[in-house]
């Protein structure tokens, strides 16, 4: 097998340059490949795929570090690259349909619930009138309710609506609305935490202390160093089982109750925020994690083209 791997991005960046560095010291080469760039050709033999850099053959696999925005059509057939590669039998790391399940924040809130995973309540569909009947039973309750684009991250484009007199701008949105209850977190300000799981394991844990109601990093969060907690460890691991990732960005709230919510779960998490603040490399971690496996991919599939 060769060992060439596909690092899907169309900003390298940081992250890009940390993975490069880990898999290069693993005795392997990597491309980075924008998923804007391939296109699926039936004519072209034997895959029916082209991927820039990897003329004629496939990649020995495929780390997913960014899937890129635009219209439906665009993304389906942005994802419908990684499902063609993934049908040719190429380990795609997180898996596409972990990807589907994550991106879109409504599923993920559904899957977190059916599994029994603490999540705040909430309201995903298109009927304005249903949204604001939402947003009235919370606030009714005593309660703030964020809204949020369904497709989205690093904080951007969150409102919070603390009262009937606020103004919910739905016109973010494409008519579809993300509703959830607003976790208070008591007289710190706004925080949250990250915790990073690595296929059974949580390996790093940091707290983020918000300049705003709103604690991401990209939006000026300051990261803190935390000590692994067995609670939030245990549900970090469940909700990426939820969810069926080989690895995730996990985020917790804790209520001014000392109750623990899981508010996302993301498939192709950031790190750098949560390695300034973190004594192992992450980046190691993660292509350590990836090579076992895809090794134990490989196996499963030659074993499989060997039985059959």
């Amino acid at each position: 097998m060769s060992r060439h791997i596909a690092i899907v991005t169309d900003d390298p960046g940081w992250h890009g340059q940390q993975l490069r560095k880990a898999f290069n010291a693993k005795g392997y080469r990597c491309t980075n490949v924008s998923l804007k760039s391939c296109h699926l050709d039936t004519a072209l033999k034997p895959y029916g795929l082209c991927i820039p850099g990897f003329e004629g053959s496939l990649p020995s696999g495929v780390f997913v570090r960014g899937v890129p925005g635009g219209t439906l059509e665009e993304v389906v057939f942005y994802l419908d690259i990684l499902h063609a590669m993934r049908e040719l039998n190429v380990f795609v790391y997180n898996e596409v349909r972990a990807i589907e399940r994550s991106v879109d924040k409504g599923m993920t809130s559904f899957l977190l619930s059916q599994a029994g995973i603490s999540t705040p309540p909430t309201w995903v569909g298109n009927n304005i009138h249903d949204a604001y009947a939402f947003i009235r039973k919370q606030l009714g309750s005593g309660y703030k309710v964020v809204l949020k684009p369904l497709f989205g991250s690093q904080g951007k484009n969150l409102q919070l609506i603390t009262g009937h007199s606020d103004f919910a701008d739905f016109t973010l949105y494409n008519n579809l609305f993300y509703l959830q209850r607003y976790i208070e977190t008591g007289s710190e300000g706004a925080h949250d935490w990250r915790l990073l799981v690595i296929g059974e394991r949580v390996v790093a844990m940091m707290k983020r202390q918000g300049s705003s109601w709103i604690s991401n990093v990209a939006t000026g969060g300051k990261c803190i160093p935390a000590v692994l907690d067995e609670k939030f460890t245990g549900l970090a691991k469940s909700a990426v089982k939820a969810v069926d990732m080989h690895y995730g960005g996990v985020d917790v709230m804790r209520d001014d109750c000392g109750t623990l919510w899981v508010t996302e779960v993301n498939s192709i998490p950031a790190w750098k925020g949560l390695q300034s603040v973190s004594q192992i490399d992450v980046s190691e971690m993660l292509v350590e994690h990836f090579l076992c496996s895809l090794q134990q991919y490989s196996d499963f599939t030659c074993s499989d083209k060997i039985g059959g």
